[in-house]
């Protein structure tokens, strides 16, 4: 039962999953998080960071990581799967009708426009709770070091910054200031 729990929840994460990873991310908290709670916000929030780091979608890496957490390996291969499907009947679809009726979608055209704005709000949701999480983690204090780290980060970052350089510039600075901070308090 819950194998087939875990390939339903992320069968509806993948059937919905427009506009790629960033806006994948509020359904994956929603269903995983909320729902189930089979992850905590901070859980989620370092599965988002590590999902980032490893090559591969988003919803992809989180469906893994989140299948082995709740049921092992098969729960990995389960969710991954889950998540893939919906992607792979509609791929196939259309391609059938793309390829072999060689023919145009205008309403497909115009159902993707109409699916931009929504996706930057789902990202914007998923950026204003990883940002809220990073700052007061589980609702607790102000983490002082990930506000320190977030706003140097901002200014360099507006000054055009190399992302790779400023990635490994938050990585340091966050080690340091962690390290740091009890002895200056």
């Amino acid at each position: 039962m819950l194998l087939a729990k875990l390939f339903f929840e992320f069968f509806k994460i993948g059937l919905f999953s427009f506009g790629g990873g960033y806006a994948t991310i509020p359904l994956i908290q929603q269903f995983i998080v909320e729902q189930e709670g089979w992850l905590t916000m901070t859980q989620f929030t370092d599965l988002v960071t590590i999902s980032q780091m490893t090559p591969g979608p988003i919803a992809i890496n989180s469906a893994t990581f989140v299948g082995a957490q709740v049921a092992g390996p098969v729960g990995s291969v389960v969710a991954t799967a889950g998540v893939t499907a919906p992607q792979t009947i509609i791929i196939l679809t259309l391609a059938y009708f793309l390829f072999t009726k060689q023919r145009t979608f205008r309403l497909m055209d115009m159902l993707l426009r109409g699916i931009k704005a929504g996706i930057i709000g789902l990202i914007f949701i998923a950026s204003y709770d990883m940002f809220k999480n990073a700052l007061w983690p589980e609702g607790g204090n102000l983490e002082i070091v990930a506000l320190i780290t977030f706003i140097v980060g901002g200014v360099l970052y507006a000054k055009k910054m190399d992302l790779i350089k400023l990635i490994m510039l938050g990585a340091v600075l966050g080690i340091a200031l962690k390290l740091a901070l009890p002895f200056l308090a």
